[in-house]
């Protein structure tokens, strides 16, 4: 096989492991928010106030997600995919492992907190231009006709990234707290080294996506042409000339965004805090999940390419209104196995929906505003629905104690508002190819 030839699968596969640090180190930031940093970073009595600080220098990382969608678009437009994701990869890498070398509140003081929240933001910043351009470089290497399947390879990392942090905390919640809480929690953060370096490795051997270049080309040419005409920033004319487009792409990543928070997240929360299950258990469920997640996800994305991406995202969003209620029965029989069923039940068709959703967005969108556009859609809606989807379950839960029903009623929401931005994302009137 030529090196030509390889660049696909070596695009999906650096696509695949840029997406899966990216959650590796969402998600062990995400645990060590809820166990460790409360009492090693913040300095209170009060062990609520402690971790309620530490969940938000989590959600400041969400919030500053969009402006990282909008610098790296800028730059991925401009510049190009590959230079842009090797920017990510590393800021995204150092600042996870330098999380592991920080000193705690005991030794500096709140300069502890204060060095956290700064490694935080540029992990958002980082996280919000990454998964744009992993897409963007599988999509743009593929054949025309594999296009969904090879972009579902950046939504991959989601899962692996999930399994790879759970196995990483579960390692480590063995220890004794003095060896945790010392340097224990440190060692996940440190791990993210060997990815940061084997993503890099594969990164590098990635040529620049050809659509890109070709793009590059003609843009020169009009530059020529039209020496006088001022050059416009991707964000400023995709809004200008795709309004409609740009705010039914954000809708149209509540189902694969919102839906992973409510499946996981606030799954979590709702088991142990209102059906009082052990933590121990629902973890395990969760993890057998994941796996489902992760080898379902391509077999979806094979399913979409060959019947129609719009036609399987209609039908997989069409499913998951209804898909909550089986869950939810399951869950409330506290039998694990009933759980991980229910459980895996919607997340196939979530998770379905999120394989082709990625690959469906490119479509829409020129190449030279595309790095932007799918961007912002994806973390403007994962700054939102990511954020609140677990607040509303968990005040749902609390307002209808011991009814599920609100919940359900919820999630199906979700998926009826995403089904109603994908229908009107009608690629024969929005396709760009």
């Amino acid at each position: 096989m030529s090196t030509t030839k390889k660049q696909p699968v070596r695009a999906s596969l650096a696509a695949f492991l840029g997406t899966m640090i990216e959650w590796y180190d969402f998600y062990i930031y995400a645990f060590a928010s809820a166990m460790i940093f409360g009492s090693l970073f913040f300095e209170t009595e009060s062990a609520f106030i402690a971790t309620m600080a530490s969940f938000a220098t989590f959600a400041i990382g969400l919030l500053v997600r969009p402006l990282g969608a909008v610098f790296f678009g800028h730059l991925g437009d401009k510049i190009g995919r590959k230079k842009s994701l090797v920017i990510t990869l590393f800021m995204m890498g150092i600042s996870t492992i330098g999380i592991g070398f920080l000193p705690t509140y005991a030794q500096i003081g709140v300069g502890a907190p204060v060095l956290l929240i700064i490694l935080r933001i540029i992990q958002g910043l980082s996280v919000g231009g990454e998964w744009g351009g992993a897409v963007l470089i599988a999509a743009e290497h593929a054949p025309a006709n594999r296009k969904t399947f090879f972009a579902s390879f950046a939504q991959l990392g989601s899962p692996a990234g999930l399994i790879l942090a759970t196995i990483a905390f579960r390692l480590i919640s063995g220890m004794d707290d003095e060896a945790l809480y010392s340097y224990g929690w440190r060692l996940p953060f440190l791990a993210s080294f060997g990815l940061l370096v084997v993503g890099y490795l594969v990164r590098r051997s990635v040529n620049e996506s050809p659509e890109f270049v070709e793009a590059q080309k003609k843009a020169e040419q009009e530059r020529l042409e039209n020496k006088n005409q001022p050059e416009v920033a991707p964000f400023k004319e995709l809004f200008a000339k795709m309004p409609k487009v740009i705010l039914l792409a954000i809708g149209a990543n509540v189902l694969g965004i919102a839906g992973f928070y409510f499946v996981n997240t606030f799954m979590l929360s709702y088991t142990t805090a209102y059906l009082k299950m052990d933590r121990t258990l629902i973890l395990n469920v969760l993890l057998l999940v994941s796996f489902v997640q992760f080898f379902s996800q391509p077999i979806s994305a094979l399913v979409g390419e060959k019947f129609n991406s719009y036609k399987f995202l209609l039908f997989t969003s069409f499913v998951c209104i209804f898909s909550p209620y089986l869950m939810f029965t399951l869950v409330d029989t506290q039998n694990p196995t009933m759980m991980v069923i229910g459980i895996s039940i919607t997340v196939i068709f979530m998770a379905g929906y999120y394989s082709v959703i990625a690959g469906f967005l490119t479509t829409l969108f020129p190449v030279h505003l595309r790095y932007t556009a799918i961007s912002v859609a994806y973390q403007f809606c994962g700054a939102i629905a990511g954020g609140l989807t677990p607040l509303i379950g968990t005040a749902l839960a609390e307002m209808y104690a011991g009814s599920w029903v609100p919940l359900a009623i919820f999630y199906s929401f979700i998926s009826f508002l995403t089904l109603a931005c994908v229908f009107f994302l009608n690629p024969k009137k929005n396709a760009t190819y």
